[in-house]
């Protein structure tokens, strides 16, 4: 898995719409995407414009947890 950042909404918008259904992604609101490297040349080929910012980190792949304990 890599991660991406768009250059701007709009490459956002067009990448989420041809990715969906074709590969598994995972998306966050700082405008970086998280993919298979494999859907990179399907989207140079549909002309979105992205920058490579490497591979995904044990970050990417976990959720956030919460540190404080919850009572039960």
């Amino acid at each position: 898995m890599i991660i991406i950042r768009f250059s701007d909404d709009e490459a956002k918008r067009r990448a989420l719409g041809y990715l969906a259904g074709r590969f598994s992604f995972k998306s966050w609101a700082t405008g970086e995407m998280m993919l298979p490297e494999q859907a990179l040349p399907y989207l140079a080929v549909q002309g979105v414009r992205f920058e490579v910012e490497g591979p995904a980190k044990y970050e990417h792949f976990s959720p956030l947890r919460d540190s404080h304990p919850v009572a039960v």
